[in-house]
């Protein structure tokens, strides 16, 4: 059992690191959001190629990822509606993009060098 002993604390410390959580509570909410999606191992390779490739489509995705046309249009709605990607259409294709790259960036630049213990 974990016991916690202190002789006072410091209401100062406490009282600011709760105003900085509460300031913060839509930022934590979104990241939530954008983490549980990638979380998904499909999900954060597609991620991962659309920031290495600015678009790609459903069938460029498929061939690149070995997975079928509708496992990746299932991936792609839920990046899509979760807001993470967005999507243009030229004739009857469509590419997908990612939407605003910049609170992924520290993820993808782990994922491009070694992954170490001490790295994480």
């Amino acid at each position: 059992m974990n016991t916690c002993s202190r002789i006072f604390a410091d209401e100062a410390q406490i009282n600011n690191c709760k105003e900085t959580l509460q300031a913060k509570q839509a930022v934590f909410t979104e990241l939530t959001q954008i983490l549980s999606l990638a979380a998904n191992e499909a999900r954060l390779k597609i991620l991962f190629l659309l920031h290495l490739e600015n678009e790609l489509c459903p069938c460029d995705l498929s061939d690149i990822l070995g997975m079928t046309i509708p496992a990746v249009s299932q991936h792609l709605r839920k990046l899509k509606d979760g807001g993470i990607i967005k999507f243009r259409k030229t004739g009857q294709t469509i590419f997908y993009s990612l939407k605003d790259a910049a609170v992924l960036l520290p993820l993808f630049n782990l994922l491009q060098k070694p992954l170490t213990i001490e790295s994480v």
